[in-house]
């Protein structure tokens, strides 16, 4: 497959890799930019460092109905599994950074709940969204 370069406002996609059953991007994230805060229905990743420092959030809702915030640092060859339906965002907070991603091939299942490029939801859609997020997927605990 050529490599087929996608533009964001964040840094780029190349995507190297696509089939019916999984999908293989090397991610840049320019220095001080970060992706949306997002999460996927179906879709499950997995990423890997190449080169610099990847800041990770992630966000659950606790038994209570709290978000609580959890934060991860991964340096040149660590990794990271995020399934779906977990609330997440990377960032580039310490010079550019380069990471491997490797997921299940549901390309545009994403659901943005923050976006600071304007491409986030409304303030109705994000209150549902986080009803939803409440409702659907129960707390599991700090991720390990």
């Amino acid at each position: 497959m050529a490599k087929n370069r996608t533009n964001k406002p964040w840094g780029y996609e190349d995507l190297w890799a696509k089939t019916d059953k999984y999908v293989g991007k090397l991610i840049h994230i320019k220095n001080g930019e970060s992706l949306s805060l997002q999460y996927h229905d179906f879709k499950e990743e997995t990423v890997r460092v190449v080169k610099g420092r990847l800041y990770v959030e992630f966000q659950k809702i606790n038994e209570g109905g709290q978000k609580v915030h959890e934060y991860y640092v991964l340096r040149e060859g660590e990794s990271l599994h995020v399934p779906p339906k977990q609330v997440h965002r990377f960032y580039a907070e310490a010079g550019p950074v380069d990471v491997i991603e490797v997921s299940t091939p549901e390309l545009d299942d994403v659901v943005r709940l923050e976006d600071k490029y304007g491409r986030g939801p409304t303030e109705q859609q994000l209150e549902d969204m986080w009803k939803k997020i409440r409702e659907d997927i129960p707390y599991s605990g700090p991720v390990s």
